[in-house]
């Protein structure tokens, strides 16, 4: 929290403090009042002058109108230096929530992020305007208040000193509570958003198979859960509004019995009773302040720490500088030789090196660095321009391959090569550009569908065409005119599965990628529209390497080299004609699905 103040606040601290010196300007005049007040009724009043009565009165309105004014002004300068610093905050977290590699994002998960991009940043906003306003104005008017009334009866204001260290005593115990108890809050929050997310991005599904009374269940013990930790922590925080204003109280009562004793025995005046009263008041009011401000306090801190953990996050993805160009004879990372990947159970490979466009060497990992591997010692190498099959069954490792060829994840053991290069010395900037890539479940944006297919990048009208072309796109979206500028619904709701497969495609192929990566991107098209686009694209973009994993045997048979994984491991590697003889696995999923 500290260093979120430091760095985000310091550039608005001359800002501030003309800020900070306005608000106690008005401040000044509001305790000026009640003492101008008291020096009318015991001295004023009793010369009987006309004029010094008006003109101290007038005096009590300039400084009202005087306080009014320099709050105003004060209060909205620290609602501008409030909200420019916290869309600053929220500029940086969403600029690293952007950077956070795949691990980082699944360790923090999506609705953590979420939560501390929204309601972690508000509790910051509410935090950086309530200190401006009342972190000066409070404490000014406590203390002021307190010395004031050390100057009319020094009785009276021994008083109301002696119930101050009660009141201190209890602020910090239930704000040294509560920020722990506004931590678990927040976390029961990002689980309270990741279910609400999750249902309903799956009310489909649900509602088909009538699953509603069932989530509903489940929402219910999370928003109890949420609700729960609410009202402990809200239990917590009304202890102090009660206890200061019992203290309080009772101090009030002690001022007004010493007060009358002393006027009744000539040693004070009416008129101190009465601004007495009114600085009691005013010392009230500056302590529920105060205690309002430790509560937006508390929430700060909680939420402060938690986008802090996120800003300051480590790079895990960076360059490494000792991963440099591959070798005629690649060695491996302790030093020794590879071990050729035609070792492995018959793993084709290609001879030249300086031809790969992908290499896999000896390839092992895991999403759980403890867990069983996802991917165990895998080995492969396609030239430029040729393509790649994946098969196998769903969690066989067909998507881990892809995370790990665009360094989504970094491999446990073994490399990859990119164009001869280990992928963990490329800037990522220039890795990501290499691919064109349609993930499952890809994501079509809220906008049109030129939008969605160039998606920012400088990609001219005749490429965009092309892709659409190419992807066969062009067929439904020239069934209106002008249609490839209509606005798309959220995820696309308003194009059909194969549809939004085909926009995907073509978002993939807009930038001419030199390795194009279709993620079981075709399984809602018709064998026809599949088997046009595969063609077009083998016709059209032949010096782009392309990784096709598929479902359907029909997608990758004329593969150059297809490999099948079961459980993470290579079973087979080569042709669709050498596959049908040797692996077994591959000819049941063919005949299966193509028949003998």
């Amino acid at each position: 929290m500290k260093q979120i103040i430091m760095k985000y606040l310091k550039p608005y601290f001359p800002r501030m403090g003309v800020g900070f010196l306005v608000k106690f300007t008005g401040t000044i005049m509001d305790l000026c009042i009640p003492y101008i007040l008291a020096h009318i009724i015991d001295t004023v009043i009793l010369s009987r002058d006309r004029r010094l009565i008006f003109g101290w009165g007038a005096l009590m309105i300039v400084c009202s109108l005087l306080a009014v004014s320099f709050n105003i002004i004060a209060n909205r300068m620290a609602s501008r230096v409030s909200a420019d610093a916290t869309e600053q905050i929220r500029h940086d977290l969403f600029s690293r929530i952007m950077h956070l590699s795949n691990a980082q994002t699944d360790f923090y998960t999506k609705p953590s992020l979420i939560s501390r991009m929204t309601s972690d940043t508000y509790n910051l906003h509410q935090m950086l305007g309530r200190i401006q306003r009342l972190g000066v104005r409070a404490p000014i008017l406590l203390i002021g208040g307190i010395c004031v009334t050390f100057t009319l009866d020094h009785a009276m204001a021994c008083v109301l000193l002696a119930v101050l260290p009660l009141l201190g005593f209890i602020t910090v115990y239930v704000s040294r509570r509560s920020i722990p108890m506004f931590s678990g809050l927040q976390e029961a929050n990002d689980r309270f958003v990741r279910m609400v997310r999750e249902d309903i991005a799956g009310i489909r599904v649900i509602k088909a198979l009538s699953k509603t009374d069932y989530e509903t269940g489940k929402f219910q013990t999370v928003n109890r859960e949420v609700v729960e930790r609410e009202r402990k922590n809200g239990m917590v925080m009304a202890i102090i509004n009660p206890s200061m204003n019992i203290l309080l109280n009772l101090g009030l009562v002690g001022v007004i019995l010493v007060g009358a004793y002393r006027v009744n025995g000539g040693t004070s005046e009416v008129g101190k009773i009465l601004a007495f009263t009114t600085y009691f008041t005013i010392i009230l009011n500056a302590m529920m302040s105060i205690s309002k401000m430790f509560t937006v306090l508390s929430k700060a801190i909680a939420s402060g720490n938690r986008i802090w953990y996120v800003l300051e996050a480590e790079d895990d993805m960076g360059i490494l500088a000792k991963y440099g160009e591959a070798q005629e004879d690649p060695e491996s990372q302790d030093g020794s030789e590879a071990q050729d990947p035609e070792s492995q159970d018959g793993l084709e490979t290609q001879d030249d090196p300086a031809e790969q466009e992908i290499c896999f060497d000896h390839v092992t990992f895991s999403y759980l660095k403890k867990g069983e591997a996802n991917i165990k010692d895998l080995s492969f190498r396609i030239k430029k321009g040729e393509t790649l099959g994946i098969i196998g069954e769903i969690g066989s490792g067909k998507s881990t391959i892809i995370n790990l060829m665009m360094r989504m994840y970094d491999v446990d053991e073994g490399r990859i090569l990119i164009a001869g290069k280990d992928v963990r010395s490329y800037e990522p900037s220039v890795l990501k550009k290499k691919f064109g890539v349609v993930f499952q479940n890809d994501t079509i944006f809220e906008d049109t569908i030129a939008e969605n297919v160039t998606l920012g990048r400088e990609i001219g009208s005749g490429q965009l065409q092309e892709a659409l072309l190419y992807a066969r796109a062009s067929e439904f979206v020239a069934d209106r005119e002008e249609k490839e500028s209509e606005a798309l619904n959220i995820k696309g709701a308003n194009l059909s599965g194969g549809q939004k497969q085909r926009v995907l495609i073509a978002r993939a192929l807009a930038a001419r990628p030199e390795i194009l990566i279709l993620d079981d991107s075709s399984s809602a098209l018709d064998y026809r529209t599949d088997a046009e686009m595969r063609k077009g694209i083998r016709e059209h973009f032949q010096d782009t390497t392309l990784v096709i994993i598929a479902q359907r045997v029909s997608s990758i048979r004329n593969a150059d080299h297809i490999l099948v994984l079961e459980d993470g491991v290579p079973i087979g590697y080569g042709t669709h004609e050498e596959l049908m003889e040797n692996c077994e696995v591959y000819s049941e999923i063919s005949r299966s699905q193509m028949g003998a």
